[in-house]
């Protein structure tokens, strides 16, 4: 006689009861751990914003080191003065700025009449007012994403750039320091005044970066469509964000 436990229902009873209990347990886990994650949110947003206006903890050339989280809620409070939100042609300010998240953003603004809102954040360091924007855009095979600091002139003083999927060696490398120092004192005015953005740019030739007005850094090597993804992220939203910042700037 067979036993119960070699039974088809059995199995498939057995398997619907394995079902429920891992859900359950992970959907405790979820909600048990949320105000830990939504916390680690905040915190790793307000590092990549002071990180790009150069408040960090790099010691070394190559060192990408944030300012540690029991420290960062009060920092970012230091540095940053003001944080604004534009939306169309209204400019509000909001504590909470840092928060808004671009992919939502960027996903409500595909509805009609639906203008999305944009963080804009001033910052001051040693006597001097920095303006950091955030961007998003799409590299070879998911988001990426970062924030760019200027000085009055509009002259880039620091970036910050990450990515969701990357190709490690290649790709990847937008967040490392050999590339993101690269932007360090680039314009983003052509010699007129006229918005030209900043190209990552193959074949640039100019290896040490020491012609900043030229409105390129060198591209990384082996990741063209990555680099073609920043260049598109970086004009997409500088256009957005440049009439505030010559308003703010005057």
């Amino acid at each position: 006689m067979a036993k119960k436990t070699d039974s088809n229902l059995y199995t498939f009873l057995f398997a619907i009861l394995m079902v429920v209990v891992v859900g359950s347990i992970l959907a405790f886990v979820a909600t048990a751990l949320k105000p830990t994650i939504t916390e680690n949110q905040r915190f790793e947003k307000q590092q990549n914003i002071l990180y790009a206006m150069g408040v960090n903890s790099n010691e070394g050339d190559n060192d990408v080191n944030f300012i540690p989280t029991d420290k960062v809620g009060q920092l970012f409070k230091e540095y940053i003065k003001k944080q604004l939100v534009i939306q169309g042609n209204k400019v509000t300010e909001d504590e909470e700025a840092y928060l808004i998240d671009l992919a939502k953003e960027e996903a409500q603004a595909k509805k009609a009449g639906y203008e999305k809102r944009l963080p804009l954040f001033v910052g001051e360091k040693d006597g001097k007012t920095y303006y950091i924007v955030p961007m998003r855009g799409k590299g070879l095979w998911d988001a990426i994403w970062g924030f760019m600091s200027f000085d009055e002139n509009l002259v880039v003083q620091g970036v910050f750039f990450d990515h969701k999927g990357e190709t490690p060696g290649l790709g990847a490398n937008i967040k490392e320091r050999f590339f993101m120092d690269d932007f360090k004192g680039e314009f983003i005015l052509d010699e007129n005044q006229n918005f030209a953005s900043i190209k990552v740019a193959k074949g640039n030739n100019d290896p040490l970066n020491n012609r900043k007005e030229d409105n390129k850094v060198d591209a990384l090597a082996g990741a063209t469509i990555t680099g073609n993804g920043v260049t598109a992220m970086i004009k997409n939203y500088l256009r957005i964000y440049l009439p505030h910042l010559k308003t703010l700037t005057k």
